[in-house]
C-alpha cells in the first residue's frame, strides 16, 4: 500500500460514565498502529499519558506485554504491530480503550467511517468534541462528580483544597485549534522543523 492509496479511519470516542458526555470525533490513517492510536486518545482527550492502558476489541486485549502478564493468566497483543486495518474490520465495529487501570477511564470507541483524505488537511485530525477531560488521578467518575460539585461551591469544606490541588477548572472548554495543533507536533514534527528553518 502505498501512502497515496492509503484512507482514513472516522472514529467517534466517548467517555464512558460522564453526564453531560465527554466525546471526541477524530479521522486517522487506516494503517495507525494501536500503540499510535493510543498517542492520538490521550492528545485529543487531553490526558497525560501517567498511567497502563490497554485496548479491547472483541474478545482480544491489546496493549504493550509485560512479562507480569504471565503471573496474571493475561493473553496481551502487542499493540505497536497492529495495524487498524487489522482489527477493525467493518464500518460499525465497536471497542473500547481503557486508561488507568485505577480510576478506570472506559472509553468507547465507534468506527463511524472509512474516507478519502482531503490533500488540504493534515492527519490525524480531531474534527468535533465537546467537554473537556477530568483531571489525572480524580477518582474515577465518581469522584470526578464530587470534584465538580466541591470546585462549584465555595463553601464546600473541599473547595480550597481541590482548587489548590488543579486550579481553576472549566468542564466545558473544549479547544479543536490547540488539540489539532498539539497532534501536528506529535505526528509531523518533521514539517514543523522545516516551517522553522525557512522564517
Amino acid at each position: 500500500m502505498t501512502k497515496k492509496d492509503r484512507v482514513l479511519y472516522q472514529l467517534k470516542v466517548t467517555l464512558r460514565d460522564i453526564d453531560p458526555p465527554i466525546w471526541r470525533r477524530i479521522q486517522v490513517w487506516e494503517d495507525t498502529t494501536l500503540g499510535q492510536l493510543h498517542q492520538i486518545l490521550q492528545i485529543v482527550m487531553g490526558w497525560e499519558d501517567y498511567h497502563l492502558h490497554e485496548f479491547i476489541i472483541g474478545r482480544r486485549l491489546y496493549s504493550i506485554p509485560d512479562a507480569d502478564d504471565d503471573l496474571y493468566e493475561r493473553k496481551v497483543i502487542d499493540e505497536r504491530r497492529q495495524g487498524l486495518l487489522n482489527v477493525l474490520p467493518r464500518v460499525g465495529t465497536a471497542f473500547q480503550y481503557l486508561y488507568d487501570f485505577g480510576d478506570g477511564w472506559h472509553h468507547d470507541l465507534l468506527l463511524e467511517a472509512v474516507l478519502l483524505p482531503d490533500s488540504a488537511e493534515q492527519y490525524p485530525r480531531c474534527i468535533t468534541g465537546e467537554r473537556r477531560c477530568p483531571p489525572e488521578d480524580v477518582g474515577g467518575s465518581v469522584g470526578y462528580e464530587d470534584y465538580l460539585k466541591a470546585l462549584a461551591d465555595p463553601e464546600h469544606e473541599e473547595h480550597e483544597n481541590w482548587l489548590r490541588w488543579r486550579g481553576p477548572f472549566d468542564p466545558a472548554a473544549f479547544s479543536l485549534i490547540d488539540i489539532n495543533r498539539q497532534l501536528r507536533e506529535r505526528f509531523q514534527p518533521r514539517a514543523k522543523a522545516k516551517r522553522s528553518s525557512t522564517t
